[in-house]
């Protein structure tokens, strides 16, 4: 695996799974949250085409990596470029789980405090999943699942591993 797509709800372990692929194969990692979002009060989301312009730029400058992120949009304007897809289709309480032990992610929060503040908002996001119909809604990750012709994964379980593991 050198071209990786990594999406599903926030808390399914999408950086973690990101992470770990990128430490054992030596890639590159581009975290969606960083470049989806201006840092505005509340946040906005960046127009589609910046975004789009940040995505090339990383996968221009990388011949290996991985992105993740929940954003269906962006993962849809990177799969053309990607060998493989992976789907974290977990369970709402399992995400809800992940987000409370959640270590700090000093690339999104300056201090763990401060994304401990954001948790409560968080949880209602994750258990709004199966329901939204936004770009981070499950019914938006099925549809770029379902419609990716390449190599695909589903985990379901967050004790899963990846085929060949």
């Amino acid at each position: 695996m050198t071209k990786a797509l990594i999406f599903g709800n926030s808390g399914s372990g999408k950086s973690t799974l990101a992470k770990r692929l990128c430490k054992d194969a030596d890639l590159a990692h581009l975290d969606l949250d960083t470049l989806a979002w201006e840092p505005t009060t509340p946040p906005a989301r960046k127009p589609l085409a910046l975004s789009a312009a940040a995505i090339h730029a990383f996968t221009s400058e990388h011949s290996h990596w991985v992105i993740e992120g929940c954003y269906a949009d962006l993962i849809a304007m990177a799969s053309p470029l990607a060998e493989e897809l992976i789907f974290l289709d977990i369970s709402t309480e399992d995400c809800i789980a992940h987000a409370h032990a959640r270590p700090w992610e000093p690339h999104k929060y300056p201090t763990k405090e401060a994304q401990d503040a954001n948790l409560e908002m968080l949880i209602e996001w994750i258990k709004a999943y199966p329901e939204r119909d936004d770009s981070c809604s499950r019914q938006a990750h099925v549809e770029v699942f379902e419609g990716f012709s390449g190599k695909k994964t589903r985990i379901t379980s967050p004790s899963s591993t990846l085929p060949g593991e």
